[in-house]
């Protein structure tokens, strides 16, 4: 069983404290046994002070993250040191520093403060909640902030956008580890998407649009009727009745991508669902997602995922027990 462990700091913000225990714990194998087991704790096992008006107990100290798998450090209000000066206090840094070698470590939100003060994100990609991505990365220059995205997952350090993006990160955890089909019943199990569209610039504040002036929903939802056509941008304005310009611009305030980065990843996600429920051949698959060809549908799902068809589905194919738990070798048929 693969074991979690979370590190509430002073100032934890109780909600993204709460989601790797709700998300991982609701994975379960097909024999019905868990996957994941998850255990709480602080830096000196007493009760950490939440961002509300209330103490949590915990049942662990720091001890904690030198025995498990995957450390998560949810959001912290009071990071002090951490976010004013870059510089860990020491008993954080003397727990960050037992963690075992290989272990993967998350961070959700603010937390991403903690593995940058650490030097885990060094010259490393990441993310976390927008409003703090301008000051994360003139602390921390060496790291590469991406504010748009919703989570940032470099193969052992994972970082997340604020709140809600912490369960898309766990999803993708999940997904990565076992495959969609236990990922999806975990999503359907906790009443939340398996996955969002667009990045965390759908969520910027901006000017509130002119009622009058529409919106691209309905043409989203059109067009998610239509992937398998050749759709064009000109074709997508049409259907909002706006210039292609307007279109363009209200697109992406309102979904986080462009057009074409948003119908990609529709398609996308179409073709691996079909690659997971079906037996259809490659160049089917591709056409009714609406990539046209096989030859289409690999070099994007190698750009996408890195992976190619075939490899993909051999791993999430549900039936396919001997393939859950693993990704898909980047070097499976190029």
């Amino acid at each position: 069983m693969h074991r979690v462990g979370v590190l509430a700091l002073d100032g934890v913000v109780p909600f993204e404290l709460g989601i790797p225990a709700r998300i991982f714990n609701a994975a379960r194998g097909s024999d019905g046994n868990p996957l994941y087991s998850v255990a709480t704790c602080s830096l000196d096992g007493g009760p950490v002070r939440a961002e509300g008006d209330y103490d949590l107990a915990v049942s662990h100290d720091a001890s904690l993250l030198a025995t498990v798998d995957t450390v998560v450090v949810p959001p912290s209000h009071r990071l002090g040191p951490i976010r004013e000066e870059g510089r860990l206090p020491g008993p954080l840094r003397q727990a960050l520093a037992a963690i075992r070698p290989g272990t993967r470590i998350v961070a959700i939100c603010t937390g991403t403060y903690v593995l940058a003060a650490a030097g885990l994100l060094d010259g490393r990609p990441a993310t976390t909640h927008w409003r703090e991505a301008d000051r994360l990365q003139r602390m921390f220059t060496s790291t590469r902030i991406d504010p748009d995205v919703l989570y940032v997952d470099d193969g052992d350090v994972l970082t997340s956008a604020g709140v809600a993006a912490g369960i898309d990160l766990c999803l993708h955890i999940v997904r990565r580890d076992h495959g969609s089909h236990i990922a999806n019943e975990v999503a359907r199990s906790c009443v939340v998407p398996p996955w969002r569209d667009g990045g965390q610039a759908q969520y910027i504040q901006r000017p509130v649009p002119d009622p009058s002036t529409g919106s691209t929903a309905a043409t989203r939802a059109w067009a998610m009727q239509h992937l398998a056509e050749p759709l064009t941008l000109s074709d997508l304005a049409a259907h909002a009745n706006m210039s292609v310009r307007t279109f363009s611009r209200r697109f992406r305030d309102e979904v986080g991508a462009t057009p074409g980065q948003w119908l990609t990843r529709q398609r996308v996600d179409l073709a691996r669902h079909f690659l997971e429920t079906t037996d259809w051949p490659i160049d089917l698959v591709a056409h009714r997602a609406g990539f046209g060809t096989g030859a289409s549908l690999r070099q994007r799902l190698h750009a996408t995922l890195g992976v190619s068809p075939q490899a993909y589905r051999r791993t999430f194919r549900p039936h396919q027990a001997a393939g859950l738990g693993r990704w898909p070798s980047l070097s499976a048929e190029r």
